[in-house]
């Protein structure tokens, strides 16, 4: 128990948390060390348990923040998380007992296949990949270009598989028996020292350099109000302050866009333009569009966008997208994007058939639900090609990647993290984003409502963070560098697809060796 405890504790501390800003991320290394230690200890039959009390400890300590995104968050993701341990402790005790000098490879390839899993279908989450702990350290993410988080996340966790195998393999507790099954295990410690200063000096030579490409000056607003708490005078107040620090932006910079962020204007602006079924919000609207069509420079802005629909049957539905919106010199909206990957739960629940109880839960919980988007759009200003992931979005490396693919030269994230009122959100979150810039060789631009906004370069390094939870904006150089493609734009995931293939006929193959010796 003393074991489980601890590792939910190093495993929290490895990222942001309330004690350290930017996480002690060397504690990654370690973080999995006590409890691989205590799976081997364990008997078969208590695996399943102690894991599902390492997945909720863990998660309900590291993401303590979601109890403010949504009553249900805290009691789901530790729940969820609880269900994967309890699958996930069994194949790590197997693996320990079906393999012997080679163990902890075969555990540390379980773990990062469990990792790359759990990002997949509905419930795909990627808070918490040990990987992603490492982002306050440029020089050892590099790797990222060629295996995505991947190529981190092995390098993170081997050392943790491998130390529980030599304590398991020691005799007694004394320095002298710890060395001597040290010695035993030289060709291991060999080989992952090689590894780590692999990474390192890769860290030293794959950074691009960027001195000579355009830059683009980015204005980005940060309103410090939730727009979506308080109803309409809330809407009215976060535009009063995007109008004031927006012309404040204008007067004594000159930004070649202004972005705002995540729904930072709720009422749809297109829909209110259209049909003025609601007086109050189409005033409002009609405000901003005369701010907008004062403006000689474009404006990016999170909006509800609300389209009407003709639905089986003839009838017209109104259907509403977690949507940016580009406004043109003059105020003319130019191009949409529609949020394709949602957030399950609390933006997208498509089982009201099957769970019509958690269905109702949510509804009378006040969740907005948003329809799925289809197009992956490339935006246009001035020569400079721009995709724009919303929040989550930017968390999964295949939507980034995506962007890229189809002519994004920058990635710009709009986001709304001050529901949390937490920095170790949204520093968790943006530490995610840097990974983003790596993989694809391409600048990230974050805008958010309350943290954390920042400029971030090709080679993972924040060229500049403005102070969370405080009204005001940030103006900076953005790199557009357009080098090659990198061998993770082009081929994706494919170090998690050769894990993820691995780990489980690495342990048939245990299991079979396991029979036939029986036999």
């Amino acid at each position: 128990m003393g074991l489980i405890i601890l590792g939910a504790l190093l495993f929290t501390l490895a990222f942001p948390n309330v004690l350290v800003r930017f996480g002690l991320y060397p504690v990654a290394f370690i973080a999995i060390a006590p409890v691989a230690v205590a799976i081997q200890r364990m008997r078969w039959w208590m695996t399943p348990l102690y894991g599902a009390l390492y997945g909720f400890l863990a998660y309900a300590l590291f993401n303590y923040w979601l109890f403010t995104f949504h009553p249900l968050a805290i009691f789901i993701v530790p729940v969820i998380y609880a269900a994967y341990f309890f699958v996930l402790f069994p194949l790590l005790w197997a693996a320990g007992r079906l393999f012997g000098r080679t163990a902890f490879l075969v555990q540390a390839l379980v773990w990062l296949a469990y990792e790359y899993l759990r990002i997949r279908g509905f419930l795909g989450y990627a808070y918490g990949i040990m990987g992603y702990s490492l982002f306050p350290a440029p020089l050892l993410i590099q790797t990222a270009d060629f295996g995505g988080v991947w190529s981190v996340s092995a390098l993170v966790v081997l050392p943790s598989f491998f130390i529980a195998q030599v304590v398991r393999d020691t005799p007694g507790i004394s320095l002298a028996s710890l060395l001597g099954t040290l010695r035993k295990r030289m060709v291991e410690v060999g080989t992952y020292a090689l590894l780590f200063a692999g990474a390192l000096i890769y860290g030293v030579v794959a950074p691009v350099d960027y001195s000579d490409s355009r830059t683009w000056n980015v204005a980005l607003v940060q309103q410090n109000v939730d727009p979506w708490v308080g109803g309409f005078g809330a809407y009215r107040e976060s535009l009063d302050i995007l109008l004031r620090q927006s012309r404040l932006v204008v007067r004594d910079h000159t930004p070649d866009i202004v972005v705002w962020s995540e729904t930072s204007f709720v009422p749809s602006i297109d829909f209110h333009t259209r049909y003025r079924q609601d007086q109050e919000r189409y005033e409002l609207v009609r405000e901003l569009r005369e701010f907008l069509a004062e403006q000689t420079i474009p404006y990016v802005i999170g909006n509800s966008d609300g389209q009407l629909v003709r639905v089986p049957g003839g009838d017209l539905e109104r259907r509403d997208y977690n949507a940016v919106l580009l406004f043109g010199p003059g105020g003319v909206l130019e191009q949409t994007y529609r949020k394709i990957h949602l957030v399950p739960f609390t933006e997208h629940f498509p089982y009201e058939e099957q769970l019509p109880w958690m269905h109702r839960m949510l509804v009378e919980a006040n969740t907005n639900f948003w329809e799925t988007g289809q197009e992956w759009t490339v935006f246009e200003v001035d020569g400079i090609r721009f995709s724009t992931p919303i929040c989550f979005e930017d968390t999964f490396g295949y939507l980034s990647r995506g962007f890229v693919q189809r002519g994004a030269e920058v990635i710009v994230n709009l986001t709304n993290d001050l529901w949390s009122y937490s920095e170790p959100s949204a520093m968790q979150h943006m530490g995610m984003a840097v990974f983003r810039a790596v993989e694809n060789r391409r600048s990230v631009v974050r805008s958010t409502n309350g943290g954390m906004t920042t400029i971030i370069d090709p080679n993972g390094r924040l060229l500049d963070l403005y102070p969370p939870f405080k009204e005001g904006f940030l103006v900076g150089d953005v790199p557009v560098y357009t080098g090659g493609s990198t061998l993770y734009t082009a081929h994706g995931d494919w170090l998690a697809y050769l894990f993820t293939g691995s780990a489980p006929l690495l342990l048939l193959a245990g299991v079979l060796r396991r029979l036939r010796r029986r036999t």
